[in-house]
C-alpha cells in the first residue's frame, strides 16, 4: 500500500505539470471533495484521494485511517512544492478537504476544523481567487469575514459550504454561540452590494446560508425565528440535501407531519452519492456530507414514522439506518448508539401507545447505545463535565434509567442513571420528561439530527 502511493505521487508531480497544458481558462473551475472530478482537477491526485478515501473505509480502523491520512499526506507534499500554480492549488484544496474528512470520520474535530480553515487561506485556490485572500480568521472562536471585492460565484459557493461545515462541527461540539455567529456572518458576506450574482445561483446560496442559520436556531430551540429563516428553502433541489433536511426537521419538531415526510422521501430519493458529485451546488463537507445527510433523513425519517403511530414502517426505516450506518462508520462508532437511541426510543413509544410491553428490547437496546456513545461512569460529575453528544447520552441513560426503575431491585440503579441524565442534559426547547413523554398528543415532538447529533 505504501508503495503503491509512493508510485502515485511520484505520478502526480509530471502529470501536473503537463496537465497545465490541456487546462484552459474557459474553464469553469470546480471545488472537489470526497471522489469528486473537475476540469482543473489533476487526475492522478484524485487518484490517490479516491484510493486514500477507499482504503480507509475499507477496514474501519485506526490503522486503515492513519494509512489514508499517510497517502493523503504524501499527495499533499507533492502539491505544495509547486505552491505557486494555480493548477497545484486546486489539488492542495482537494486534499485538504479529503484530510478533513477522513479527520471527522475518526472523530478528530479539532484538526478537521484546522483542515478546513487551511483551505479558506489557499493562494490562487481552486475557486478561482487571484492573490492571497484570507477568508476565515477565528479569534476566541469568533468567524469575522472581511470585506474583499469581486468575488467569483465558485469562491462564494465554497465561502456557504464551509460555513456549512464548520456550523455543522461546531454544534455537535456544542458550540452554539460559535455557530451563530458563523451563520451570521456568512449572511452578511452573502449581502455585500459587490458580491457578483449569476443567475438564481446567489438566491440559492441565500437560502441555504439562511437554512444554516436556522439549523442553528433549532437547535437553540427558537422556533420561531427559525421559521423565518427556512423561507426560500423550499425552492432549492433536493439534491442540495443538508438545507432541505434542515426545514424538514423544522416541519417535523411543529408537527408538520405530511410536509416532513415528503421532504424527508425528496431527500433520500433525490441525493447523489458523495462519489458521483461534480457539481458546486451539491459541494459539502464533513457532518453535512451527502452520505451524512441520507443518512440523517432516514433516520429522521424513522423517527416521524414512529411519532405518526406507524410502528412497522419506523421499525423497517430505522433498521435500514442502522444497517447502513455501521457500513459508513463502522459497528461501534457513535453514531451508531445515536440511532440506536431512535431504535429504542421507537419501541418505548410503542409500548406506550399499544400498552404493551418491550423492557427487555429497550434495555438492549439502551445498553449498546449508552456502550457506543462511550458514557463516563454514573460517578462522573456529569453537568460539570463537557460531553460529546451529550444529549443524545443523556436522553439514552434517561430511557434506560425509567426501564431499571419500574423494576423494584433496581430501582435505586435506576434513580441514579436519571439524576445524571437530568444534570447532562442541556436542550432549551424541551425538558428531558417533555421527550420522554411524548405519546401525550399535546406533547412537544422531539426530533433527533443524526447529522450533529443533536436533539432538536
Amino acid at each position: 500500500m505504501i508503495h503503491a502511493a509512493v508510485k502515485l505521487s511520484k505520478s502526480v508531480i509530471s502529470l501536473s505539470r503537463t496537465s497545465l497544458v490541456a487546462a484552459t481558462s474557459s474553464q469553469p473551475l470546480r471545488f472537489l471533495h470526497d471522489g469528486t472530478n473537475g476540469p482543473s482537477s489533476n487526475p492522478v491526485a484524485v487518484q490517490m484521494i479516491n484510493y486514500a478515501l477507499s482504503h480507509a473505509r475499507s477496514q474501519k480502523s485506526d490503522e486503515s485511517y492513519a494509512q489514508g491520512m499517510l497517502i493523503l499526506e504524501q499527495c499533499l507534499s507533492t502539491q505544495s512544492s509547486e505552491s505557486e500554480i494555480q493548477f497545484a492549488q486546486n489539488c492542495i484544496g482537494t486534499v485538504l478537504l479529503a484530510m478533513s474528512t477522513l479527520l471527522y470520520e475518526r472523530g478528530n474535530f479539532e484538526e478537521a476544523i484546522e483542515k478546513l480553515h487551511r483551505v479558506q487561506g489557499l493562494t490562487c485556490s481552486s475557486l478561482g481567487v487571484r492573490g492571497k485572500i484570507l477568508l476565515f480568521q477565528f479569534t476566541s472562536f469568533v468567524y469575522f469575514l472581511f470585506g474583499i471585492k469581486g468575488y467569483s460565484l465558485y469562491l462564494v459557493f465554497g465561502i456557504v459550504a464551509a460555513t456549512e461545515a464548520l456550523v455543522g462541527l461546531y454544534l455537535q461540539l456544542g458550540q452554539d454561540d460559535t455557530s451563530s455567529v458563523l451563520a451570521d456572518k456568512c449572511l452578511e458576506f452573502l449581502h455585500k452590494d459587490d458580491l457578483r450574482s449569476n443567475g438564481g445561483s446567489k438566491e440559492s446560496l441565500i437560502a441555504r446560508a439562511k437554512a444554516v442559520k436556522g439549523l442553528v436556531e433549532l437547535v437553540t430551540g427558537n422556533l420561531e425565528s427559525a421559521e423565518s429563516f427556512f423561507h426560500g428553502v423550499q425552492d432549492i433541489e433536493a439534491r442540495n440535501g443538508t438545507a432541505v433536511l434542515s426545514y424538514g426537521e423544522f416541519l417535523h419538531a411543529t408537527q408538520q407531519f405530511s410536509l416532513a415526510k415528503e421532504l424527508y422521501q425528496n431527500i433520500i430519493e433525490g441525493v447523489p452519492k458523495n462519489e458521483d458529485f461534480c457539481d458546486m451546488n451539491t459541494l459539502s463537507i464533513c457532518n453535512m456530507a451527502s452520505d451524512e445527510v441520507l443518512l440523517a433523513a432516514t433516520t429522521a425519517l424513522g423517527q416521524l414514522e414512529s411519532h405518526m403511530g406507524n410502528f412497522g414502517a419506523a421499525e423497517e426505516i430505522l433498521t435500514k439506518a442502522l444497517t447502513k450506518t455501521e457500513e459508513y462508520f463502522g459497528s461501534s462508532h457513535p453514531k451508531v448508539g445515536v440511532v440506536l437511541t431512535c431504535i429504542a426510543l421507537m419501541y418505548r413509544n410503542k409500548a406506550r401507545q399499544e400498552r404493551s410491553s418491550s423492557l427487555l428490547i429497550q434495555e438492549g437496546l439502551y445498553r449498546r447505545a449508552i456502550e457506543f456513545l462511550k458514557a463516563p461512569p454514573l460517578e462522573s460529575e456529569g453537568a460539570e463535565t463537557k460531553l460529546d453528544r451529550g444529549d443524545i447520552l443523556a436522553l439514552a441513560r434517561g430511557g434506560y434509567a425509567e426501564v431499571l426503575c419500574v423494576q423494584q431491585n433496581r430501582k435505586t440503579e435506576g434513580e441514579k442513571m436519571k439524576t445524571w441524565a437530568e444534570a447532562v442534559w442541556s436542550n432549551r426547547r424541551m425538558s428531558l420528561t417533555d421527550v420522554l413523554d411524548i405519546s401525550e398528543p399535546s406533547s412537544k415532538v422531539p426530533v433527533i439530527d443524526a447529522r450533529i447529533s443533536r436533539v432538536l
